[in-house]
């Protein structure tokens, strides 16, 4: 049995997550924002923890909460998206919402869970996106989203360096059906979550600090 640490559990991907490793055995720990979703995890069988990922002073407590801990995978899955190209500059507070859930919160999580991990001699792995990318850009689109992406894949590479006996990775879960995909995207959640895990399962050392599909399959390019 595997001790699994999801940050930003509540609906979507991170709760597919909590659901398929529970139902495989093992101890799962998982934070949401508000009760409803602390009420999901506890109904599949994780320990809920309360945690906002973009409140600095919410997550900063983190560490505290898993004294003790040995994780062998831990997934920061939290993130927000945010519509418009680059003719519109973004307001300020859209700009906060997204950097600071999907940049800050990170960067905050990992000095308190990455020694965790080494503990466990396990993986962190970081949900990222396609969209991140900076050597295939198609359009401006969603670009907030973009640029808070393509900083989460630097800080995973550049984590990776200060802790030696963990993996840190960025993992993209492909186009998946969620609220942010919608529901013409090619993967449903179970099916992503399913390869993600295989993929997880096979992470060697070699890996770390890299940018992979959900399915394994690195990234030509960042």
């Amino acid at each position: 049995m595997a001790n699994i640490l999801i940050l930003g559990a509540s609906r979507g991907i991170g709760l597919e997550f909590a659901r398929q490793y529970a139902d495989a055995g093992h101890r799962v720990i998982a934070t949401a924002r508000y009760a409803a979703g602390l009420a999901r995890l506890s109904t599949l069988g994780a320990e809920p923890l309360k945690l906002d990922v973009a409140d600095p002073a919410s997550i900063s407590g983190l560490a505290w909460q898993l004294d003790g801990e040995k994780i062998h995978v831990a997934l920061y899955v939290a993130g927000l998206y945010s519509q418009g190209g680059a003719t519109t500059p973004p307001t300020q507070q859209d700009f906060d919402r997204v950097m600071h859930t999907n940049v800050l919160g990170a960067m905050q999580a990992i000095p308190q869970v990455a020694p965790l991990v080494e503990e466990g001699e396990g993986v962190f792995a970081f949900i990222t996106s396609g969209m991140g990318q900076t050597s295939s850009v198609a359009s401006s689109d969603a670009w907030t989203y973009r640029v808070s992406k393509a900083a989460l894949n630097m800080a995973v590479a550049a984590a990776q360096h200060d802790y030696p006996r963990a993996t840190l990775l960025a993992l993209c879960p492909g186009w998946v059906q969620t609220d942010m995909g919608g529901p013409g995207a090619s993967l449903t959640v179970q099916n992503s979550v399913t390869a993600m895990r295989r993929t997880l399962a096979a992470i060697t050392p070699a890996d770390r600090g890299r940018y992979l599909h959900h399915d394994g399959r690195p990234y030509a390019g960042w």
